[in-house]
């Protein structure tokens, strides 16, 4: 028996990277498996076809998780085709680097609506399937920059503090129904975009890290396991840094 046997998991923004890995490890664990991103195409029927090796239920859906309306047709169509919601993972995120002096309101606007409204249409959606169920688990991927800043990256790095705020805040009002709502918070994680950065960029992050080497989504896809799982049954409220022990 796996750890999320006979559960159904909602992933946003899971065609690629940490969301893709986290998907993977859920079906791995016996979890039926919903996951979004953006358009249906053949990156997204390769990550089904990749998913449906471990013999669970796997559907991409093409959504906007930061769009309201859509969220909520979304939600209601996995009800429909899986039959319940028990674990929603906000993964959906994206950047728009730059300094304050050159950022564009078009660049806030883009990254607040992607990573931090997403969060709250996609979790609006699924609350009151949760709330009938009388249990749930929602994991949302902040940051450690939503913790401790960095430079030129004020819009990202305000779109995942204010994640961190909103589920500290849910896990008080959900709590009393048995649904629990935590927050992971990855440091510097190798992913396809990371991988494109120069060498003396990966060596200076690496001094940093006591570790010293990056993380992989493999490694946030494992705390994000635990946190889906009845072994983190009474943990609620909590920002979990994933980060090799980075100072934040």
């Amino acid at each position: 028996m796996g750890l999320l046997e006979n559960k159904v998991a909602l992933i946003t923004g899971a065609n690629r990277g940490i969301g893709k890995a986290i998907a993977m490890m859920f079906a791995s664990e016996g979890c039926d498996v919903a996951f979004t991103d953006l358009e249906r195409n053949d990156v997204m029927e390769a990550t089904e076809k990749e998913i449906s090796q471990f013999g669970k239920k796997v559907k991409g859906y093409a959504s906007n998780a930061a769009d309201f309306a859509d969220a909520q047709s979304l939600v209601n169509q996995v009800v429909t085709d899986f039959g319940k919601i028990d674990i929603l993972v906000n993964n959906a995120g994206i950047t728009k680097d730059s300094a304050l002096k050159r950022m564009t309101e078009e660049q806030w606007d883009a990254v607040i609506n992607v990573n931090l409204k997403s969060v709250f249409s996609m979790t609006k959606a699924v609350q009151p399937i949760m709330w009938k169920q009388g249990e749930g688990s929602i994991i949302s991927l902040s940051s450690v920059v939503g913790i401790a800043g960095n430079a030129n990256q004020a819009n990202y790095s305000a779109s995942k503090a204010g994640i961190i705020g909103f589920t500290k805040s849910i896990a008080k009002e959900l709590g009393v129904r048995n649904i629990r709502c935590n927050a992971v918070a990855p440091g510097f994680i190798m992913t396809d975009m990371t991988a494109q950065l120069p060498d003396y960029v990966l060596e200076e992050w690496k001094k940093r890290i006591p570790m010293r080497r990056a993380g992989s989504v493999d490694e946030v896809a494992k705390v994000c396991t635990f946190l889906a799982s009845d072994l983190a049954s009474y943990v609620t409220g909590q920002v979990i840094p994933i980060c090799g022990g980075l100072q934040i």
